[in-house]
């Protein structure tokens, strides 16, 4: 349909222009032969209406000219949008996504095939040359980690390659928020390390100010301030037991 449309308007565009320069061509005629009877001195007349001739002829070419035109840039817009653009299109898209497609059929697909069959250090090798190959991906970071964590039941290499990731450049906000967020979670849900956890979730509200990153850290911060408040009254209250029944245990020795 796109190919007819094209050979529709070629052949109208080659039709005017033959007829646009049969035009050119008799008016040429018409002024040499004015030219030859007002030589001889134009008894009858003639060139007067030779002249309009050539004057209506000048008109209908003129017509035919911005035609002409038209045709021409309709052919060479529809020419652009229909084939070159897309052509154009697809080469930039090309460039700009086929690493990282690459990246995401090859090494990624080879480091979960890896993953589903528990070669997990050859999976970590795999994420790791996609982490190399598009660093700003942090997926190969936190595939890394949860094998770590999960698979090879070691928490503190998983803390370590979020550590690495979080230094190894400038990630944007959503990125590090993230990245942050996990590692105080390794930290205190695998560690026990509370500490460490409160210290990475005021590192969040400090760092990511008037975010929802920032919102979502201090809610953590008082959910766990709840929580160990919870704890130390229900550790007070055990002692406080534990003591009233030692002191009772002495007063009545054969009980």
């Amino acid at each position: 349909m796109k190919w007819l449309t094209i050979l529709v308007l070629a052949a109208l565009l080659g039709g005017a222009w033959f007829l646009f320069a049969k035009q050119g061509d008799e008016i040429k005629r018409l002024q040499t032969e004015i030219v030859k009877v007002e030589d001889k001195g134009d008894p009858y007349e003639k060139t007067g209406k030779m002249k309009d001739q050539v004057v209506s002829l000048e008109g209908q070419r003129t017509i035919i000219g911005i035609l002409l035109t038209f045709l021409s840039a309709g052919i060479v817009g529809i020419f652009f949008v229909v084939y070159l653009l897309p052509f154009f299109a697809q080469r930039v898209t090309h460039a700009v996504y086929d690493s990282s497609e690459m990246i995401e059929e090859d090494v990624m697909h080879t480091a979960r095939s890896l993953m589903a069959q528990g070669e997990y250090e050859g999976a970590i090798e795999a994420f790791r040359e996609a982490a190399a190959a598009d660093p700003l991906n942090r997926l190969p970071y936190v595939e890394i980690a949860k094998i770590q964590k999960d698979n090879l039941h070691d928490p503190q290499a998983a803390i370590q390659t979020i550590r690495h990731a979080l230094e190894s450049q400038e990630w944007e906000i959503n990125d590090a928020a993230y990245f942050l967020f996990r590692l105080a979670e390794l930290y205190n849900d695998v560690e026990g390390n509370r500490s460490s956890a409160i210290a990475i979730m005021n590192q969040v509200v400090e760092q990511f100010p008037g975010t929802r990153h920032s919102a979502n850290a201090a809610h953590k911060l008082h959910e766990w301030s709840v929580e160990d408040n919870t704890n130390a009254a229900a550790g007070e209250e055990a002692e406080y037991l534990a003591r009233q029944a030692a002191a009772e245990e002495e007063e009545d020795p054969q009980s």
